[in-house]
Parts: C-alpha cells; structure tokens; sequence
C-alpha cells in the first residue's frame, strides 16, 4: 500500500455506486484486519482508502468507525426532521366550512368565530380550532386539502365575436392593406385626453392620422371615414387588434359597404400588428409627446394632422423598407439598407402598375403636385411650427388659458362635413365621384 501511495499521487479513483465503495471498504478491512493494525498502518490504509475511493479523509474515518462497531459498512436510514401534527384533515373541513358559511372573513375575525365555537357554544370539534393563530390560519387556507374543498379555478371564458377574420392580412404587394391601432394620450387628475388613431399601410407604409375625443362610435366613425378618404389608393384591407373599438358592428358595416377586407389580430401573435405598433411611438409618442392634453383639443390635433403631419409623413419622410431574408428553417429575417430609404410616396411610385391601384379622381400629375409643393425640409418647417403653436395653445388652457371653440358636426353622427382649420397648403385631392362642393370641407369616401 505505501508504494503504492508513493507510485501514483497523481492518479485519482472514483467509485460512482455508493453500495460498491461500502463494499469495497469492508473487504480491505477485514482483508487487512484493522482492529489489530498499528497506528501507523492504520494511517496506511485510511491513505489507501481514501486514494481509491475519493472520499474525504473524514467521511473515511466515519465509516471506519462504524465498520469497528458493526462489522459492516452500510447507508444510515434518513433522518429528516417530523414535526407533530396538531391540526388534521377534519379540522381544515372544518374551517373551510366556516370560511364559506361566513364568506372569506379576515384571519382575526374567522379566529374569534373560532373560539366562540369552542368556549361559547361548547362544539367540542373546535377543541383545536380554538387555539389557532392567525398566521396559521393562513397557512391552512394555503394548504391543498383546504384548496380542494374551497378553491374553484374557473378560467375565463371568452366571448365569441363573430365580426372580422382572425388571420394576418397578405397584400401580396399591393397597396390598400391598412394596420390600425388606437393610442390614448393619457389621464392625470381624472381627466381623460385624446384619442390618436394610427393608421399605415402594410406595403408603401403609407401613413394617416386621426384624432377623437372618445373612441365611442359617434366619435370614431367620422374620423375613420375621414382617414380612409385621405389615402391616394382604393382600400382592400383593414386589420386590427381585439379592441371593442373597431370591433363592433358599425365599423363592420363601414368597411362590408366599401368591400374592404376586415381581419384582426390571432392570440400570442404580437408580429401581426407590429407595422403600426412601431409608428406609435416612432411618429405619434415623439411629435405629440406624453403630457396630458384636453380631449376638447381633439379636433385641432385632428386638424393638424390632416394639413401638416399628414402630408409631411408620406411625402417627406423616408422611411425603412426592410429585405426579407427566407433561411433554411423557414424563418424571416429583415435587413434594412441604406439605400432602401424611401419616403412612402416613393415606394408608392416604385411598384409595378401603380396607376391601377389610385382611386377614381386621383391621378398622378395630383400626388407628383403634393409632393414637389415644398421641399422636405420646408415641409418639415411648417410643420414644427403648426404643431409648437397647437401643444402651447393647449398647455396655456391646462394653467387657465384660451380653450379651442367648440364647433358641431355638421353632417350628424357621420361627422363628413368638419370645417378644416385653414386651408390647405396644397390643392386637396380629388377622391370621390362627385363634383366638389366649396367650403364643404372632406367628401365622402
């Protein structure tokens, strides 16, 4: 043994099966009888023990010791710590029927209907119950025999909705396929803002922005006719998310009489409305900011977007058009270069028989006139200045100041013949069938 110990520290032995190195350890004792060994030679054979069988020197001190006691080397029972039951399976029944006659009261009332159970009215099977403490009381309430008897998981059943398509929209390349979002302007000291409404299309990210006081019906149904009379081409698809805003009947009848494609979002499909979800913040958050602004400014917003920000954001703004990328397993990949910056009446231009998809009066000698009208930057100008005046005026109002006038839709609930704030910068786009009216403001779409 010592020369083997002196031959091979540098190689180290493991046993991986604990009844194999119990084993192995009472044949090398009693093969060596080390009851009658000297210390030295004890000394020896713990070495060797210890060199063969990886164990501490410690662990092999212990099992020797035991093996000095019994002749044999064998694994200790478990030992685990068990405390007394003191409050058993009738006494949890017990309180869930009281927490249910009694409908979930707090720990201390529940522990002093306890006590009077036991001391007042002499029920002798809440001997136990009485001396419960309200922690406790807790802790048995967590507990599965009382789950099993009180707690009724029932998940939440959802409401079918029969109106739109829950699908993602294919434009196949063709303009017209429109993703919406709604983005509130926020609430502070109870009192409620705007409503923006965020439309783009999916393939030139042609972009059109509304304003409401309340996403209710009679509010949201002019603005959207409003909006969907903005854009240059015919519209073939509208796709939302689950909101009860657009989900509802009268915007299903808007869009079934203009032959437009309704889908809405499918659940843990957060890529469906990404387009617009990115335009919320990348647009609407950043020139309109985060502060509260009275929902009686809706209709300015709505103005200044439809003569400033509008015609800003699909004429002079580039933005990125991304090459989708098909790898092996069927993944999308999206790498944007920078020479696919387009502003969104570019791309418009770019596609194959672009004519074809432009409404009936709009031409495009009418969009190549609203987009060489002003330079970028010009455009940019005015717009940051319309847009400094309007969020002055209505931070002014929040400190007491001038409030914007309240004028009343003039074409009932549909809301078509809002008078615009001032005049166009630029001559407006013809997208009706019918001749223009003066000073009528948007036609029907």
């Amino acid at each position: 043994m010592k020369e083997f110990l002196q031959g091979s520290r540098h190689l180290e032995f493991t046993l991986q099966d604990k009844a194999a190195v119990y084993q192995f350890l009472e044949r090398v004792l009693q093969a060596r009888h080390y009851d009658r060994c000297s210390r030295a030679e004890r000394g020896v054979v713990r070495a060797y023990l210890a060199k063969l069988t990886g164990l501490s020197r410690a662990q092999i001190t212990r099992l020797i010791g035991r093996w000095s006691q019994t002749r044999q080397v064998r694994p200790l029972p478990p030992h685990r710590p068990s405390f007394p039951r003191r409050y058993r399976s009738s006494d949890i029944a017990l309180l869930a029927q009281v927490d249910a006659a009694h409908e979930d009261l707090s720990g201390p009332a529940i522990r002093r209907v306890l006590r009077r159970e036991y001391t007042v009215f002499g029920k002798a099977e809440f001997e136990r119950l009485a001396q419960l403490s309200v922690s406790h009381l807790y802790n048995l309430r967590r507990s599965a025999a009382y789950r099993r008897r009180r707690v009724r998981v029932e998940t939440t059943q959802g409401k079918p909705v029969s109106i739109a398509e829950r699908r993602r929209p294919e434009p196949h390349g063709k303009p017209g396929y429109l993703r919406v979002d709604t983005v509130h302007q926020g609430q502070q000291d109870g009192k409620a803002g705007p409503y923006h409404i965020n439309s783009v299309d999916t393939v030139t990210q042609w972009e059109v922005l509304g304003c409401c006081q309340a996403i209710s019906e009679n509010h949201l149904i002019p603005v959207l006719e409003e909006m969907l009379a903005q854009y240059p081409f015919r519209i073939l698809g509208f796709h939302s998310d689950n909101g009860s805003e657009y989900l509802n009947h009268r915007v299903a009848a808007l869009l079934n009489k203009l032959l437009v494609e309704f889908t809405k979002s499918r659940p843990c499909r957060s890529t469906d409305n990404a387009l617009v979800e990115g335009k919320n913040g990348a647009v609407i958050r950043k020139h309109m900011g985060y502060g509260l602004i009275g929902s009686e400014w809706a209709e300015e917003i709505h103005g200044f977007y439809r003569q400033h920000l509008n015609p800003y954001l699909n004429y002079h703004r580039p933005c990125g058009f991304a090459t989708v990328e098909v790898t092996d397993r069927g993944k999308h990949r999206r790498h944007y270069q920078a020479d696919d910056y387009r502003t969104p009446y570019e791309k418009l231009t770019a596609l194959p028989q672009w004519r074809q998809h432009l409404k009936r009066g709009v031409t495009a000698h009418l969009l190549k006139q609203r987009a060489t009208a002003q330079s970028d930057t010009e455009a940019a100008t005015l717009m940051q200045k319309a847009k400094t005046e309007l969020l002055q005026k209505a931070r002014s109002s929040r400190a007491g100041g001038p409030r914007p006038p309240v004028t009343p839709l003039l074409g009932g609930a549909r809301g078509l013949n809002r008078r615009p704030l001032a005049p166009h910068p630029t001559p407006p786009l013809n997208t009706t069938h019918r001749k223009e009216q003066p000073d009528q403001g948007p036609t029907r779409l």
